[in-house]
């Protein structure tokens, strides 16, 4: 016999301020389903997930979960507000007997429960949200980036984790082979629709072609029937008296059939510009040292970059790789030690926690505003490698529409501001790009593009 559904949408439509975000959006969630829910940035993935949570509720539609069935939620940004200890969130949703299950979680994760949530970095904070969820067990999860700001050892971990487990999940996540070890159906959100398919991310981008190729199809044939009919309408009047008005109404149907149709998004424009040269020394660090609270950070580090190199650091969270990264740029002294950097070095910065972006401002601002940016004497235009570009245009670059030039930047997903990010970044020359986590919460196309840069650089 087969068991009801864990979760049930049912023609869900919502509206933010503008375009329909969703509508008339049905979909099942069956138990033991696991599910890659894909889209681009701002296509309306965390906010589908928030409505499969009940955390937003939809202008129309039902959202049905059975009597008994769990739903557990892990969110991007989760709001820690009285709790003294991260354990204490992750707890917090625990019986008593089921305590220890946190424990086990914590250790998977490397997730320290007595951090103070007053210190908690948003990495740490993002793990006490999964460590939450875990623990909890619910029969259905739903999982918003889980791999972010986790290091290799936890991301396989928790990969195993849920290849183990027997509840269904569904999972956003830009890490590609996550998804592909994991998924066993897809969900795709592309302007406002929701289509599945039986079968996990693999292969997700042939099935995705196919359906565009096959869209354009129908949009070129749509478009010959119209001029057909046009022509059709014009010599009619000519040819007869009275034309077939019906026919005339059919034409008008198919104009506005063809105006409805939403265009599909383009990627976005990235490009990098290097400044001058710089030396043939690029940065030489000799015996750095560097310590928080009496905990070793560094000790004894020296390193050379040459003009050329690439350098990946790597390691477990918490080892100090952000904190060596900025004693290197000169963000962050060391106790001991120096670093000099060579000569016209110009250093361009993607960081993790997006501190170069003003949450309460808007995209607008936070590109007018930046004082590499501006353009003397006007308000709408920006410098990008040396030329100046209307604001709302090179937003566009970054598939940003006019509507969401004003919007402030805390209100964007954090793909978006991944990309506002980007935007800042590229418009700029540099010699020495500096790159944090930078493939959190991109998509999968932007990813691409971002790693052809880099390739070509």
């Amino acid at each position: 016999m087969a068991r009801a559904p864990l979760l049930q949408l049912s023609d869900i439509s919502l509206t933010f301020g503008g375009d329909p975000l969703f509508q008339d959006l049905s979909l099942v969630i069956q138990p033991g389903d696991r599910v890659a829910l894909v889209g681009r940035n701002g296509s309306g993935k965390s906010t589908l997930m928030k409505v499969m949570a009940g955390l937003v509720e939809a202008d129309r539609g039902a959202r049905v979960v059975p009597q008994g069935v769990t739903v557990g939620y892990m969110e991007q940004d989760p709001d820690l507000s009285g709790y003294a200890t991260l354990g204490d969130f992750a707890a917090s949703a625990l019986a008593e007997g089921d305590a220890y299950r946190l424990g086990v979680v914590a250790e998977g994760l490397k997730f320290d429960p007595e951090t103070p949530v007053t210190t908690a970095s948003g990495g740490e904070r993002r793990r006490a949200a999964l460590a939450r969820l875990l623990a909890e067990a619910p029969e259905l999860m739903l999982l918003d980036e889980p791999t972010n700001h986790l290091d290799i050892q936890a991301i396989e971990w928790l990969e195993a984790e849920l290849s183990a487990t027997r509840a269904a999940f569904v999972l956003i996540s830009h890490d590609r082979a996550f998804l592909r070890a994991l998924s066993k159906a897809t969900l795709w959100i592309d302007r406002g629709e929701v289509r599945r398919r039986e079968a996990g991310f693999e292969g997700f981008e042939d099935w995705r072609e196919t359906i565009w190729a096959e869209e354009d199809d129908a949009r070129h044939k749509l478009d010959r029937k119209i001029r057909a009919e046009a022509k059709w309408a014009v010599e009619g009047i000519s040819a007869r008296r009275k034309r077939n008005m019906g026919r005339v109404r059919a034409l008008q149907d198919l104009r506005e059939d063809r105006a409805s149709q939403i265009r599909r998004q383009g990627t976005a424009a990235l490009d990098l510009d290097a400044a001058p040269q710089s030396g043939r020394k690029v940065i030489e660090a000799a015996g750095l040292t560097k310590g928080f609270d009496g905990k070793p950070i560094v000790k004894g580090f020296s390193l050379r970059v040459m003009r050329g190199d690439r350098v990946a650091f790597v390691g477990p969270n918490g080892v100090g790789k952000t904190t060596l990264l900025n004693m290197l740029t000169g963000e962050v002294q060391p106790d001991s030690g120096t670093v000099t950097h060579g000569t016209n070095l110009e250093i361009a910065v993607f960081d993790q926690s997006r501190a170069a972006l003003d949450p309460e401002a808007s995209l607008w601002e936070n590109l007018t505003g930046d004082p590499l940016m501006k353009v003397s004497g006007a308000t709408d235009q920006v410098l990008v490698r040396g030329q100046p570009r209307h604001v709302v245009a090179y937003l566009k670059d970054f598939l940003f529409d006019e509507a969401r030039a004003r919007a402030p930047v805390r209100s964007l997903s954090g793909g978006e501001k991944a990309r506002l990010l980007l935007a800042k970044l590229m418009a700029k020359s540099s010699n020495l790009l500096v790159l944090d986590e930078p493939t959190n919460d991109l998509d999968v196309e932007t990813l691409d593009l971002l790693q052809d840069i880099l390739w070509r650089l």
